[in-house]
């Protein structure tokens, strides 16, 4: 079976700074750091370089593997959200959450 392979967040991101917003790069330098950018890494990452209102990242499109959705179940847990401000925080459907809730927690 043939691996996907995943996008490198860190060189895209990386080149992004340098080319369009050298000035930006200073608050991201960070999160660049890191040796693996996560789910929640690159949502700040995108915060920090297009601002809360990025129109341009496109929410209908997003895949999420399991690690991605287990930091974000832990986020919820962490942070006492319940599933709508989980869902508003991440800009995703509260049905989402709760179809991973049913997937992935409450599996007996």
């Amino acid at each position: 079976m043939k691996e996907l392979k995943k996008p490198n967040y860190k060189r895209i991101y990386n080149d992004l700074l340098s080319e369009k917003y050298p000035e930006k790069k200073e608050k991201c330098v960070q999160i660049l750091s890191k040796k693996y950018l996560s789910f929640v890494d690159i949502m700040k990452l995108n915060d920090l370089i297009f601002g809360n209102s990025n129109e341009d990242f496109n929410h209908k499109h997003r895949s999420y593997d399991r690690k991605t959705i287990f930091e974000i179940l832990q986020y919820q847990k962490i942070n006492n959200l319940n599933n709508t401000q989980l869902a508003s925080h991440f800009k995703m459907s509260r049905n989402t959450i709760t179809k991973w809730k049913k997937i992935f927690i409450n599996q007996s």
